[in-house]
């Protein structure tokens, strides 16, 4: 485990060197940094720790994105969600790989009432639609695990939230 500073990234070039896959779940809110903060983290971060791991060897790139992502969207959460995604294949990974989950269904040590609200809704609905609305983070890490393990000739091949339901039971 390496300990970056993202606004220094380029300085870490080391910490991205003879990895075969890369795993990024990096993300806030807009809540938490502003909207311009928000798309620092979400698009600028994730994208130059991508175009790192590349340049370091890294030949199947797995991100973690959103249902809904699409950079066309007027909405700043899915525009910017779209915009990394584009960003991170454009990179030119052999392999990459989009996990577009749905509301994560996990613990938290900050206080989020709404969304524990939600969460709260969703895990009932959860109950009679389970591939709908949410998804677990568990099942999350284990579809991102399983699309590694798995051969695949797709140079991009984007999950939706059902595709990761299906392959974080496998």
């Amino acid at each position: 485990q390496a300990v970056v500073d993202f606004e220094r990234l380029a300085e870490h070039a080391a910490a991205f060197q003879g990895h075969d896959v890369g795993f990024c779940c990096l993300g806030t809110t807009r809540a938490k940094a502003g909207a311009d903060g928000f798309v620092r983290v979400d698009r600028d971060y994730v994208a130059e720790a991508a175009e790192l791991a590349r340049a370091g060897g890294c030949k199947h790139f797995v991100l973690q994105s959103s249902q809904g992502a699409n950079a066309q969207s007027s909405f700043l959460y899915l525009r910017v969600k779209g915009e990394v995604e584009n960003l991170v294949q454009a990179v030119g990974f052999d392999r990459c790989t989009i996990l577009r989950p749905a509301v994560l269904l996990c613990k938290r040590q900050e206080s989020r009432p709404m969304e524990w609200v939600t969460r709260q809704f969703l895990g009932v609905v959860a109950r009679v639609f389970p591939t709908a609305y949410s998804v677990p983070v568990e099942t999350v890490a284990r579809a991102m695990v399983a699309c590694v393990l798995q051969p695949g000739e797709e140079k991009v091949k984007v999950l939706e939230n059902k595709a990761i339901h299906e392959l974080g039971k496998a």
